[in-house]
């Protein structure tokens, strides 16, 4: 998902859109995944050269990416979506108030896991399949792909908010997926999401996916496993709770009582109150369709101290 947090950063995703031929390029990569140049020029009966400068557009508004390989007829480019969706946020104000926090997603603090589980480096599996015991094994700090069909991952975030600031909202996005044995792309899972033991709101992974190879995923990673998630965008403010700008619930900010000596667990969970109890997988870098672990964004306000 890319995120326009106001209308200036986003100028040149809005000009490449501003085509009906480039909008059908971009419908033909949902559909398909990829296709490579000529496939496209052939399904929308133009010529390579026409289609060329609309595939560079796309390309530098970053919609789009283009890869190689080889084929019968030597090298080809290939296209495909960098992006599932695209949020624009009209209300937004530049500040230069926020700080941003990548944490891997093996930098959990707490968890539980109930098999099938199991975690990853980008080298190895860690331990074995379906083995719990191994969520505590030293090595986990380095997953960048955790699965469970039930429990927990909790993070801490680190509060850097000094004595006259105040929270405005905090932002948090993932890629995620259900989890199924082997995968499942028609799998649903309610996932919910919780700061400091409030509850935020919930998502339903619609499945846990393996129909195409995930973007990111070693060349060692099992075809027959999950391949690639959502990714998902999680926003904390005085209006409420969000999940992709969609309302999930009425919890402010205000409702955790944060300041700057709090701490900030943030959790992810399959449990007791999920109606489809069917796992959850977070991918990290070298996983998955984003090359991007739990990114956290923090936003604050000022005040005078007299």
């Amino acid at each position: 998902m890319l995120y326009i947090k106001d209308l200036k950063t986003g100028l040149n995703i809005f000009k490449a859109l501003g085509s009906d031929i480039r909008i059908e390029i971009l419908e033909l990569l949902a559909k398909n995944q990829s296709l490579n140049l000529n496939e496209i020029a052939t399904r929308l009966k133009l010529t390579n050269g026409a289609i060329t400068m609309h595939i560079k557009k796309l390309e530098e508004s970053g919609l789009i990416e283009i890869g190689t390989a080889v084929g019968k007829h030597g090298v080809q480019k290939i296209c495909y979506l960098t992006e599932e969706k695209l949020i624009v946020d009209l209300r937004s104000k530049e500040t230069d108030n926020l700080y941003e926090v990548d944490i891997k997603v093996g930098h959990y603090s707490n968890y539980q896991a109930v098999p099938t589980c199991g975690l990853a480096t980008k080298d190895s599996i860690i331990g074995d399949f379906d083995e719990p015991r191994y969520f505590a094994d030293p090595q986990r700090i380095d997953s960048e792909i955790i699965w469970l069909s039930e429990g927990f991952l909790e993070y801490r975030i680190p509060n850097y908010l000094k004595p006259n600031q105040d929270f405005a909202e905090i932002q948090l996005s993932m890629e995620l997926s259900s989890e199924a044995p082997g995968y499942n792309n028609n799998y649903p899972s309610d996932i919910y999401f919780y700061l400091n033991d409030m509850e935020l709101g919930s998502w339903t992974s619609p499945g846990d996916f393996g129909d195409v190879r995930g973007t990111f995923n070693p060349d060692w990673w099992p075809p027959h496993l999950n391949q690639y998630g959502m990714l998902k965008l999680i926003r904390i403010n005085e209006e409420g709770s969000y999940i992709d700008g969609c309302r999930i619930s009425d919890v402010k900010l205000s409702d955790i009582n944060l300041d700057y000596k709090s701490d900030l667990n943030f959790r992810i969970e399959v449990g007791e109150k999920s109606k489809n109890k069917r796992g959850m997988t977070i991918y990290g870098k070298n996983f998955g369709n984003y090359n991007q672990d739990l990114l956290v964004r923090v936003m604050y306000t000022e005040r005078d101290i007299d």
